[in-house]
């Protein structure tokens, strides 16, 4: 069995002034000495967790974790009632990234995520290609709408009774339109009983399109459960902040970064085909498909691509 490696605390962290008003928590694992590596966590909104620090070799990588604005211990927190997302886009979160780079002294870097975080990966790297090393990403994904449009409403004839309650929880008027636009309307209403329960409506269809991975825990939690749904629908709504297929367009700038591609085989996000076009437009790039494996880094064979890919790219 491919093992994470050893749970291992931060010998530094601290809180990064961004400007807005946004104060970026951030943590360094590892060897200060190491290879350079940031992950960057799913969403918008999840926050990184410790788990993200283990798919490292310690001795040989300085591994720098970050909350994008809005969520986990960064500040102004997403969950809070009366939230302003107006400072929270794409182009706010590849700036953060810049500035905590250059706070911590870095220069070129590795970059690691799935779902959200390849997405954020890829418009960091086409927008600072010098700035990278290597990439290893998961869970793959570019911030079209089309993919966005099959996550909300393609995916109603795969699970229609949880689509159902999911289409059923915004006002009937705006039940045609756009969905993530609709529940961020809800999310943002100042009532908790309204707030609350489309955070709620939202967070059950985001389970229920990943059914081969248990609830996700985080969504017990309802101050988790308002930030991250306000964050995505926030997101998803405005097309990630990007112009629709941008980031395939440019993918060619990527030429001489190494890159591993893993993606599950039982990923719903594959009906669109975004793993084998990003491979397609992204010369030298290695993608691996993995049988009997969905929208996870939980899977064992998932952890041994991943794993491997790191290990690799250490030296």
């Amino acid at each position: 069995m491919t093992r994470l490696y050893p749970e291992i605390e931060p010998y530094d962290h601290g809180m990064l002034d961004v400007g807005d008003g946004h104060l970026v928590y951030w943590e360094v694992c590892g060897n200060p000495g190491g290879k350079p590596a940031v992950t960057l966590h799913g969403g918008p909104g999840t926050g990184c967790s410790t788990g993200l620090r283990r798919y490292f070799d310690p001795a040989k990588y300085r591994v720098v974790l970050f909350d994008q604005r809005g969520c986990g211990r960064s500040t102004p927190h997403a969950g809070e009632p009366e939230a302003d997302l107006s400072a929270n886009t794409t182009d706010h979160l590849i700036a953060d990234m810049e500035r905590l780079r250059e706070h911590l002294g870095i220069e070129k870097w590795l970059l690691f995520g799935g779902s959200w975080g390849s997405v954020l990966a890829l418009v960091y790297a086409e927008r600072h290609p010098d700035r990278v090393s290597e990439m290893v990403l998961m869970g793959l994904a570019t911030g079209r709408r089309s993919e966005t449009d099959l996550l909300t409403r393609g995916l109603g004839g795969v699970f229609p009774e949880a689509w159902a309650k999911f289409r059923d929880g915004v006002p009937e008027a705006d039940r045609d339109g756009d969905l993530a636009a609709a529940y961020l309307k809800l999310l943002m209403d100042p009532d908790p009983a309204v707030h609350g329960k489309a955070a709620a409506g939202w967070c059950a269809w985001e389970d229920a399109i990943i059914p081969t991975s248990p609830p996700y825990k985080s969504f017990e939690s309802p101050k988790f459960r308002l930030a991250f749904a306000r964050l995505v629908t926030h997101y998803w709504s405005q097309g990630s902040f990007l112009d629709e297929g941008v980031v395939l367009r440019e993918a060619g700038k990527l030429a001489h970064i190494p890159a591993v591609l893993a993606e599950g085989s039982l990923d719903l996000g594959n009906l669109i085909g975004t793993p084998w076009e990003l491979a397609h437009a992204w010369p030298g790039s290695e993608l691996v498909v993995i049988d009997e494996v969905g929208h996870s880094t939980q899977d064992e064979p998932m952890r041994e691509v991943l794993i491997g890919a790191t290990d690799r790219f250490a030296s």
